[in-house]
C-alpha cells in the first residue's frame, strides 16, 4: 500500500494569535504518521486563487464554499498577505487521520456545553451565526484546513509545490515603524524531543510564543554529521574546558571513597588533566552523536535524527528568546523555561537558540535555513 502524503495548513489569524504551538503539539501527540516538513509562506493572489477554487470544485455543501470564501478574503486582506504554515505529514491513511484530530466543520451555532475540546477546531475554530437567522454566518474561523481524501489532497499538494518553486524559506511581510532594534535568530528544537510521539515540540514552540516574536522560517531538518561539526565546532574547546575539571573531580571522589585516601594536588591535576579531559571530548563527540546520529569518524548511519528549526524576528530578538530558552545547564535554569521544563543535562538540554546575531548567520548558513525539502518530498511523492 502506498505511503500516503497529506498536509495541515495553519490560518493566518491562528498564527496571528500564537496558536501555532498548541496546533503542532495536539497533531503530533495524537499522530502515528511522521511530520515530513514545514514551511512558512506568504501567499500571492494567484495561488489563493487557485486554492480556494479546489477547494470550490469539491462541492460538498455549504462548508466548502465557506472554506473557499475564508481563504479567499484572510489570506490576503487589506492588500497585505498573510503567513501561512504547511505542515506536510507522511504515513498510512494520513488523510482520514489528520482529518479526525483537525476535526468538522459545523453549520450551527455549537453551545459552549456540545465541545469536547479532542479536535483542533474544538479547540481554536469559531463558526457563530445569527440567532435570528440560523443559516447566516456571522462569523468563521476554521483555525486549519486539511484535504478529506488523497485525491483531493494530490490537486492540492501539486498547487503547494507549484507555487514553492523559487521560493524563499524565510517570508517578508512585515514592515516596522522603527528597524533598529529588529532582529532574528534561529532556535532548534533538539533531537530529545522527537524519540516519540509527544506534544513537547508544540509547547516549546508555545512557551517562545510568550516573547511576542514572529515565526518567520521554519523548517524539517537532519542534521549531517560535518553540519553538526561545523555548528558546534566554536565551543568545542570552552565546552571541554569547563567540562573536565568536573569530570575529573568526579573521578577523584570516586577513587578516595574507594580506596579510602587522600590524593595529593598533582595526582588531582593529572587526573584531570587526563581522565578528565579524555571524558569531556567524549561527551562532546556524544553531542555530535546526538545532534546527528553518527558519532565523529564513524562513517555512513541509516540513523535519521529530527530536529525543528525556525527563524523568529522582532524587537531584540536574539535576548528575548534566550531568556525563555534559560540557560545551558537544565538544572540551572529559572523556572517556567524551555530547558528547565524538558532539558535533562548541559548535552541533552532539549532546543538551542542563537546568542548573537553573528551566530544567527553562521548557524544559519549551516543548516541552510534558506532552503527547505517540502517541494521535494512533494516531487518524490509523485514520481
Amino acid at each position: 500500500m502506498k505511503t500516503e502524503l497529506s498536509y495541515v495548513m495553519v490560518t493566518p489569524y491562528s498564527i496571528l494569535k500564537s496558536r501555532t504551538g498548541g496546533v503542532i503539539a495536539r497533531l503530533l501527540s495524537r499522530l502515528d504518521i511522521e511530520l515530513a516538513g514545514a514551511q512558512m509562506i506568504i501567499p500571492d493572489e494567484a495561488f489563493v486563487n487557485e486554492y480556494s477554487q479546489l477547494l470550490r470544485k469539491q462541492n460538498v455543501k455549504d462548508n466548502i464554499t465557506m472554506l473557499a470564501d475564508y481563504v479567499e478574503q484572510n489570506f490576503i486582506s487589506g492588500g497585505r498577505a498573510h503567513r501561512v504554515l504547511i505542515l506536510l505529514f507522511r504515513g498510512h491513511d494520513a488523510c482520514r487521520k489528520l482529518t479526525d484530530i483537525c476535526g468538522a466543520l459545523h453549520a450551527e451555532n455549537r453551545g459552549i456545553e456540545s465541545l469536547t475540546g479532542e479536535t483542533i477546531r474544538d479547540t481554536y475554530a469559531d463558526l457563530i451565526v445569527d440567532s435570528n437567522d440560523p443559516g447566516k454566518v456571522t462569523y468563521f474561523e476554521p483555525a486549519v484546513l486539511t484535504p478529506r481524501n488523497q485525491k483531493e489532497a494530490d490537486k492540492d499538494l501539486e498547487l503547494i509545490s507549484r507555487f514553492l518553486k523559487g521560493k524563499e524559506n524565510i517570508v517578508v511581510n512585515m514592515e516596522y515603524p522603527e528597524t533598529s532594534n529588529i532582529e532574528r535568530t534561529l532556535v532548534i528544537i533538539k533531537p530529545d524531543n522527537w524519540n516519540f510521539a509527544s506534544s513537547r515540540p508544540g509547547t516549546i514552540l508555545d512557551m517562545f510564543s510568550r516573547t511576542g516574536m514572529r515565526i518567520v522560517g521554519i523548517k524539517i531538518h537532519e542534521f549531517t554529521q560535518e553540519e553538526a561539526l561545523e555548528f558546534y565546532g566554536p565551543v568545542e574547546a570552552t565546552l571541554i574546558e569547563k567540562l573536565a575539571p568536573v569530570f575529573g573531580g568526579k573521578a577523584v571522589e570516586i577513587l578516595e571513597k574507594e580506596f579510602d585516601l587522600s590524593l595529593s594536588e598533582e595526582t588531582k591535576n593529572l587526573i584531570t588533566n587526563s581522565l578528565g579531559m579524555e571524558y569531556a571530548e567524549m561527551q562532546f563527540q556524544k553531542l555530535i552523536e546526538f545532534m546527528s546520529g553518527l558519532v565523529p569518524g564513524s562513517g555512513d548511519s541509516d540513523k535519521h535524527v529530527k530536529t525543528m528549526i525556525l527563524v523568529y524576528e522582532g524587537d531584540n530578538a536574539v535576548q528575548r528568546i534566550r531568556e525563555v530558552l534559560g540557560p545551558t545547564d537544565p538544572l540551572k535554569a529559572p523556572g517556567g523555561t524551555v530547558r528547565r521544563e524538558f532539558g535533562s543535562n548541559v548535552m541533552v538540554n532539549t532546543a538551542h537558540a542563537s546568542d548573537s546575531t553573528e551566530s544567527f548567520y553562521r548557524e544559519a548558513d549551516i543548516v541552510k535555513i534558506h532552503e527547505n525539502t517540502i517541494r521535494k518530498i512533494i516531487e518524490e511523492y509523485f514520481e
